[in-house]
């Protein structure tokens, strides 16, 4: 087996413009949602964006890739290096203003999904291999898992692996809007008065590399953040929407049997946590059931649900919980509906931690689950 390390990470939330600057914030409790109104068609709504006007994706992955190589120490090209870059929604934002007729339908190859990925080959100079996964707000951590992977099949010996998603365009509002899964005021993870998700925009990139493999020289591989111990992922087959109430706890037991873990090895649990019933109601079953001792937190009540950048975000707070030794809190959070060991906005824990999981689960039952090491 290839021991996985990351040794880089960008970050681009509503809550900052960098992984240091959003840790921080996040840390402090804040929370960037506000009630905003970016389509005079569409009424308010509780949303985390960056600025007043929608975001572009591809501004936001160009942003944080660029991050996460210079906070890695490297310098493009990178020619043999592996890409991979998630998104739920990608360029959707253009493809409905082509079918407005407010953007000309000459650019439309540019707007494939794909399009993601290869921009950022094209940037780093990159001729290793290049995928663009999609699985709802899975999107992240499978992004992550092809990473994974393309190092231990050896295909390189370092991937740059980064999610984007600027889902906040009126088709988009619209569906969750009629699906009844929008908040009403605001994003409040397994509280009992939570009333649903926030949509936030969002992007994060991490490098990977292969331990043993990659070709630095001596004194120039940065302290790496923590490794990628393995992954735990399914489907439920089940619906369309809703997942099953055992698909999170199967996921679970499969991340803890491929990383090599028993349960009581976890000491923080970065939960998918979308503030609706059914969402954190199935996560809660599987906490409750094997990790009753594990610190619990959600991000999504300071950054919003960023769909296919949200597993891969929950990573990098994870990376930072364990380089930093201290725990994100679940803001939003003032009433739990479950007993959780939950992590407070009032006092973020600076406490020993070895072992994280963080979780996303989406549409169509896509369950997955990552475990990350401390390097000490």
């Amino acid at each position: 087996m290839v021991d996985v390390d990351v040794t880089g990470l960008g970050l681009w939330t509503a809550l900052g413009t960098t992984a240091q600057t959003t840790w921080a914030n996040l840390l402090a409790g804040k929370s960037a949602i506000a009630l905003r109104q970016p389509f005079m068609s569409l009424p308010a709504a509780p949303l985390a964006m960056l600025d007043k006007r929608p975001a572009d994706p591809e501004n936001l992955l160009m942003t944080v890739v660029k991050a996460a190589i210079a906070d890695a120490g490297l310098t493009p090209p990178l020619e043999s290096c592996g890409v991979v870059v998630g998104s739920s929604r990608s360029y959707l934002s253009r493809w409905e203003a082509m079918a407005r007729g407010e953007l000309s339908c000459d650019g439309w190859l540019s707007a494939l999904p794909c399009n993601l990925s290869s921009q950022v080959a094209r940037a780093i100079g990159s001729q290793g291999p290049v995928l663009a996964p999609m699985a709802a707000c899975a999107t992240g951590l499978w992004a992550l898992f092809q990473g994974y992977l393309l190092l231990q099949t050896h295909q390189c010996k370092r991937v740059i692996v980064a999610a984007v998603d600027a889902p906040i365009t009126p088709l988009t509002l619209a569906g969750f809007r009629r699906m009844r899964a929008m908040a009403k005021d605001g994003c409040y993870p397994f509280d009992c008065d939570r009333t649903g998700l926030v949509l936030g925009e969002g992007a994060a990139a991490v490098v990977l590399e292969d331990r043993a493999a990659t070709d630095r020289l001596a004194g120039q591989r940065p302290t790496a953040y923590g490794q990628l111990l393995g992954f735990g992922l399914s489907n439920d087959a089940y619906h369309i929407s809703p997942s099953q109430l055992d698909g999170t706890l199967a996921v679970a037991h499969q991340s803890l049997k491929l990383s090599g873990l028993h349960a009581d090895d976890i000491d923080y649990i970065h939960t998918h946590g979308t503030g609706t019933q059914l969402n954190d109601v199935n996560e809660a079953y599987m906490i409750q059931q094997l990790f009753p001792n594990a610190a619990v937190s959600s991000t999504k009540g300071a950054t919003g649900h960023t769909l296919g950048a949200a597993g891969l975000i929950g990573t990098v707070f994870s990376l930072l919980s364990l380089k930093q030794q201290r725990l994100p809190p679940c803001v939003g959070l003032t009433q739990p509906e479950f007993d959780l060991n939950f992590v407070w906005s009032d006092s973020p824990c600076a406490t020993a931690i070895e072992h994280v999981l963080c979780s996303s689960f989406g549409f169509g039952g896509q369950n997955a689950i990552v475990a990350i090491s401390h390097l000490g």
